[in-house]
């Protein structure tokens, strides 16, 4: 188990690093020059060359790349151009508030989700069931903007029971800021984790080691939530791990309808104002998300997997 865990965070760093190079040059074609939209249309070519040659941009493609890899392990992301802020004082500001909506979104989707599926499982074709399969694809196919959007006009702008925009101030006002765009981001993964969890409990009680079990008498609660629902559980945890990318590239809609000072909002801005360093930087940040979620799920799959406890891969 040590190995494997060792092992799939190397390929985490590898695969960073990896995305870290294709994203850089994915920024260096992006149409529009930094020069001149951050120097403005009136400064001399000059004064622009200069601006180029400060952020390396006059060197070759291979070197730029290296050089940036570099000053990434080192945990230098550059100096945001509009604030003069290093790159990582501004990304450390936006990313708890972008961190704390995603795992909302993963905590309501997954408090939801999973209890719901292994109830329609074990009321396989009831009205239950039934019912949770018509909630679940009118879930799954509504957008998170039109779900954002009518969120906020229904509790905010006709209940007023919750605040529209910002991200508030102190622990409950945060919290009370972080419901509707959590609700928006996540509600749609409610439907999508209730459907596969319900697929893979139905899957998993038709196995000889469950039929086993309840004909050794014990209890169908125990038989049902213990054992069927763990081994059920490992290809949604899977899902999840991959779906905070999703949900990070969601969240980004989500910031900026709300109006919250996340990682989305500053990447929109950023990429608004051709703000190079910052630009990057947001990306990788976004991207390193998304590697380390999907690292830890394949890890808590291992732990579930019977097999790594017998020293067996």
């Amino acid at each position: 188990m040590l190995t494997f865990i060792l092992r799939r965070i190397a390929l985490g760093f590898l695969v960073l690093t990896l995305a870290t190079a294709l994203l850089y040059i994915l920024v260096q074609l992006a149409p529009g020059d930094p020069a001149s939209a951050m120097l403005g249309p009136r400064a001399s070519p000059k004064i622009k060359a200069e601006f180029r040659e400060k952020l390396g941009l006059d060197r070759p493609m291979p070197v730029q790349i290296v050089n940036y890899l570099i000053a990434v392990g080192q945990g230098d992301l550059g100096t945001d151009l509009k604030t003069k802020r290093p790159v990582v004082e501004t990304i450390a500001a936006h990313a708890p508030h972008t961190i704390a909506l995603v795992g909302a979104a993963l905590l309501l989707a997954a408090g939801l989700g999973i209890p719901l599926g292994a109830a329609a499982a074990v009321r396989r074709n009831g009205w239950f069931d039934r019912a949770l399969g018509v909630a679940s694809v009118s879930l799954i196919s509504i957008p998170p903007v039109v779900i954002a959007i009518y969120g906020m006009l229904f509790f905010s702008a006709h209940l007023g029971w919750l605040p529209a925009i910002g991200a508030g101030e102190g622990f409950w006002d945060n919290l009370r800021h972080l419901l509707l765009p959590a609700f928006a981001v996540g509600i749609g993964w409610v439907g999508y984790i209730a459907r596969l969890v319900r697929a893979s409990m139905i899957e998993v009680l038709g196995a000889n080691y469950i039929r086993n079990a309840r004909s050794f008498g014990l209890p169908s609660r125990m038989v049902t939530y213990r054992y069927a629902l763990r081994a059920a559980i490992a290809p949604t945890i899977a899902v999840l791990g991959v779906g905070v990318g999703y949900m990070l590239g969601t969240a980004a809609f989500a910031e900026i309808v709300f109006a919250r000072p996340g990682i989305g909002k500053m990447m929109y801005d950023a990429v608004t104002l051709r703000n190079y360093p910052l630009t990057l930087g947001a990306v990788l940040c976004a991207t390193a998300l998304m590697v380390a979620a999907t690292t830890v799920a394949d890890i808590l799959n291992a732990a579930l997997d019977p097999r790594f406890k017998d020293g067996r891969e």
